[in-house]
């Protein structure tokens, strides 16, 4: 066989391979109760700031919980598997990804939408217009 010919089909199987490991890490939006099937999912949802927020980085570095109520205001207690996030009590809106373990969302990722900082800037400028 022709070097190029095997160079190029090492190629193409690699990048086969590179796409189907990809597409095994894509999770769909869903809430708490679409949750339930077991798939990998991300939720959308608020900190539920009436409830315990525990995090103790001296005995448990990797685990951080807090409970959250998804878009439909259906409330979970959330594993979150890394170190608590700065600012989390700030947070308007969090995106957890993981999956429903019993009456619990094991989350492997966070993302945060914080306040703008710029916010009160953005009052100030509107009121002096006005």
């Amino acid at each position: 066989m022709n070097k190029n010919i095997i160079i190029a089909v090492v190629l193409i199987v690699a990048g086969i391979l590179v796409f189907l490991n990809a597409s095994k890490d894509v999770s769909t939006y869903a809430n708490f109760k679409q949750a339930a099937n077991g798939d990998k999912v991300k939720i959308v949802g608020q900190l539920s700031k009436d409830k315990p927020i525990v995090y103790d980085p001296q005995n448990s570095p990797n685990e951080f919980t807090f409970f959250m109520k998804d878009a439909d205001g259906v409330e979970k207690k959330v594993v979150l598997e890394q170190p608590k996030p700065q600012d989390f009590e700030m947070s308007e809106q969090i995106v957890v990804t993981g999956e429903l373990e019993g009456e619990t969302f094991v989350a492997s990722e966070i993302l945060m939408k914080c306040p703008s900082k710029y916010k009160d800037e953005e009052i100030a400028v509107k009121e002096q217009q006005g």
